[in-house]
C-alpha cells in the first residue's frame, strides 16, 4: 500500500463485550485493505457496537413493545462523535457551532441524529448511553 493509500484508511472502532470475539474480529480485520482499528481515544470514522445476544437481522424492524436498547442502530459519524464529546462537556448548541465552525442549525441536526440513534430522551441521556458504551470518556 502506498503512503497516500495508508493515509486514506478508514478508522473503525468496535465495541464487543466478548473478549474472544473481539480478538477474532481484530485478527480478521487486521489485513483488510483501507481499514484499521481505532487505538485508545482516537476518533474513528465509524463505530460498530455488538449487542450481547442480539440476533436481529439487518434491516429488521423493532416490535412496538420491544425493550429500549442503548445501542445505536447506525454507526456514529466522526462529526457526531465530536458533537457528543462537546455535549458531554455541557456545551450549548451555539458553543458547539462556534467550536466546530458549523451553523447552529447543523448542530441541532447532529443532536437530533444522536438522540435518534441512541433512542435517548435528551442530551444527557445520549451522553449517558455513549459513556456506557465506551464511545466517549468523561
Amino acid at each position: 500500500m502506498t503512503g497516500a493509500a495508508v493515509a486514506q484508511r478508514i478508522v473503525l472502532a468496535i465495541k464487543v463485550d466478548d473478549p474472544a470475539l473481539a480478538q477474532r474480529l481484530e485478527l480478521l480485520l487486521a489485513d483488510v485493505p483501507g481499514l484499521r482499528l481505532a487505538q485508545g481515544n482516537e476518533v474513528p470514522h465509524a463505530a460498530v457496537i455488538a449487542t450481547p445476544g442480539a440476533e436481529r437481522s439487518p434491516g429488521a424492524e423493532r416490535s412496538p413493545g420491544a425493550e429500549r436498547s442503548a445501542e445505536p442502530d447506525a454507526a456514529l459519524t466522526p462529526r457526531e462523535i465530536q458533537v457528543l464529546r462537546l455535549l458531554a462537556e455541557g456545551a450549548s448548541n451555539k458553543s458547539i457551532a462556534r467550536r466546530l465552525g458549523i451553523s447552529v442549525h447543523t448542530v441541532k441536526f447532529h443532536v437530533a441524529s444522536l438522540l435518534d440513534k441512541f433512542e435517548a430522551i435528551g442530551r444527557t441521556d445520549a451522553v449517558t448511553h455513549a459513556v456506557r458504551l465506551g464511545l466517549i470518556q468523561l
